[in-house]
């Protein structure tokens, strides 16, 4: 864990400068994407009325009100969450004009039935009445917006326009006049950096799945379900779920945030399970976890049937505890000393400033300078890009926390297979004594011994292999030298030997790096047994970057064409490693003879790799070859 924690607080400095210029960037964006930031309304004398249950209003009625029966509202309008009928009036200026004509645009798409009638400044009957909402089909609208949009009739005279508004959610009528070429420009902009926005999350959702097929974490299928759930929450509120995703579906309008919003807090939850160690510290936090969770399950379901007004209000409620609970669990893991925590929090403080705000505002206890779906935006995702580059981060500890241990792994291996090679000289040693002086053991012995004797062949066929290059080490070559010495003897046949090294090896090592030297064997290997051929010829790795080939029953000329074989390849063959060509040669030192004694095979190696040392003496890169007899 402390490596890890040395490694993670490099990220620190880099975590925080990209939340600053995330949250400077989204809030830059929003604000001067905002329709309020710093134009005046062209309406006044903005007023509204509740409609009672004594008496249903209709506009003939309500146009006739009494001015004293209004109430002033400030724009733009936040009643809270209110299902009674609510009438607004305002005075709009002349909107005739040479250049375009003017909208009524209303920045809010969640309202489920909002009528619009515009009156002369004379007169009791409306010149147009319009009929929007998300509770009538997309197509129906009187202009084809995401949001409701009206468009006003042309006019040299001060207008009334009377709104009637009937919602089970909060009633919010942030209310501009455009003139058209004008919202032309802000709409574009505003659906370039939305579609921006919702393309970004889109592609870390989608990229995040294909991480959970490749590496089978579920962390990664957990917060690609949040990232996703969150964009569909976003899209709903903003209401281009309605205009592209299901424009004729008006009953799934209605449940579309419940859905989606619970699914946003279930994935989110259970990522959170995934990402911190929370059983490690506490079942009974974990317990919690797990129970919003399946909460926020049922919730996706009981949305489907109940009404919009109280899923909602259990929505906020369920939204402000979970943000408060993970922000308590994100501290106190961080007071533990879990350092993933750390950034964990900090990403969520976002959400629950952003989200506590946009309940304070929904319900009216708070009025905030921008809308709360921006601020979800804002809050959501600099959570999510801090969270994404969490779980990258976190990742890559744990891959490099599997590697160490592979490599502790190799490590204990490499040290139990030096202790099973004296184990086994201590056990050849002891065979050697007890076959002189126990040959009149019993059967039950001589069993056993036979089964010692067939696990000791098997373990040193194991340990014949170099674990680098996968040719045979020096202690196999020191055995098979010898057995065919015995045999050049036996049968008076040649017996051939190489000793080929590597030139400037340990140029290599220094520039390259050991990593880079164990590339170079191993390619070398590979090249040098492109050459060998027949069943009893052996290539061996006697030493660092040397190299031994035996080749029985071959003549000086067969030797000697065989390493010249070998280097030229070498010399031909350069070793990518790291974007960079490394340029290999090699010298060797080639002899034959025919063995007559019991030394004259060490004589052989000896010869053999004092022609080795020639060839490096005259400029490396060379093959030497002599036979044996020419020295003796």
């Amino acid at each position: 864990m402390q490596t890890n924690l040395k490694a993670m607080r490099k990220y620190d400095a880099g975590l925080v400068l990209i939340t600053i210029v995330a949250v400077v960037g989204f809030i830059s964006v929003l604000l001067n994407l905002s329709p309020f930031s710093n134009t005046t309304p062209k309406y006044s004398q903005l007023t509204y009325l509740q409609e009672g249950d004594e008496e249903p209003l209709d506009f003939a009625n309500v146009s006739q009100k009494p001015m004293s029966d209004w109430r002033p509202v400030a724009s733009p309008v936040n009643l809270g969450m209110d299902s009674n009928v609510h009438w607004f009036s305002m005075v709009v200026s002349p909107t005739q004009t040479s250049e375009s004509r003017f909208l009524l645009h209303i920045d809010y798409p969640l309202l489920d039935h909002l009528d619009v009638a515009v009156y002369s400044q004379i007169g009791s009957k409306p010149i147009v009445t319009f009929t929007g909402g998300d509770a009538i089909p997309f197509v129906n609208r009187p202009v084809s917006h995401v949001k409701p949009l009206f468009p006003l009739p042309e006019s040299l005279h001060s207008q009334r326009i009377i709104i009637r508004v009937q919602t089970s959610g909060t009633i919010r009528l942030p209310i501009r006049i455009w003139e058209e070429a004008e919202f032309i420009s802000y709409t574009s902009s505003r659906n370039l950096a939305l579609g921006i926005f919702f393309g970004i999350l889109l592609a870390m959702g989608v990229s995040n799945a294909f991480l959970t097929i490749t590496t089978s974490n579920t962390s990664f299928l957990f917060y690609s379900g949040y990232i996703v759930s969150l964009a569909l929450t976003l899209a709903t509120l903003h209401g281009y779920g309605l205009a592209y995703l299901w424009p004729d579906s008006t009953w799934f309008q209605s449940k579309a945030i419940i859905v989606f919003a619970n699914a946003t807090i279930m994935f989110a939850t259970m990522f959170t399970r995934r990402l911190l160690p929370i059983t490690t510290y506490s079942k009974k936090a974990d317990k919690v976890a797990q129970t919003i969770s399946w909460v926020c399950g049922v919730s996706i379901l009981a949305g489907l049937i109940f009404p919009y007004s109280l899923m909602v209000k259990a929505f906020l409620l369920l939204l402000t505890l979970t943000i408060i609970f993970t922000m308590w669990l994100g501290v106190w893991l961080t007071l533990k000393g879990v350092v993933v925590a750390r950034y964990f929090t900090i990403a969520w403080g976002f959400l629950l400033v952003s989200g506590l705000s946009a309940n304070l505002d929904n319900v009216n206890i708070i009025q905030l300078p921008i809308s709360s779906n921006n601020l979800l935006i804002i809050g959501g995702a600099v959570e999510s890009l801090i969270l994404a580059l969490i779980l990258a981060i976190n990742y890559s500890h744990s891959r490099d926390d599997l590697i160490d241990a592979q490599q502790f792994a190799l490590e204990q291996e490499k040290q139990a297979s030096t202790a099973k090679e004296s184990l086994l000289e201590v056990q050849k040693r002891y065979q050697d004594d007890l076959e002189y002086k126990v040959e009149e053991r019993t059967l039950e012995l001589e069993i056993t011994l036979r089964e010692l004797s067939e696990v000791n062949q098997e373990l040193e066929r194991l340990n014949a292999i170099d674990p680098l290059t996968g040719a045979h080490n020096r202690r196999h070559f020191d055995k098979r030298l010898r057995s065919e010495g015995r045999r050049s003897r036996r049968e008076q046949t040649p017996l051939s030997l190489v000793i080929i090294d590597v030139d400037h090896f340990k140029k290599i090592n220094d520039e390259y790096g050991h990593d880079g030297g164990d590339e170079c064997l191993i390619h070398v290997t590979k090249v040098f047994q492109q050459h060998i051929h027949r069943p009893t010829d052996d290539l061996c790795r006697i030493g660092g970057e040397e190299f031994a080939i035996i080749l029985p029953n071959t003549d000086l000329e067969g030797a000697f064409h065989v390493a010249e074989n070998m280097r030229s390849s070498l010399e031909a063959s350069p070793l990518e490693y790291e974007n960079e060509m490394i340029n290999l040669t090699a010298s060797a030192g080639v002899s034959t003879t025919v063995i007559v004694g019991e030394d004259h095979t060490q004589q052989l190696f000896k010869f053999t790799d004092e022609l080795l040392y020639e060839a490096k003496a005259a400029g490396r890169n060379k093959v030497i070859h002599k036979q044996l007899q020419e020295k003796l």
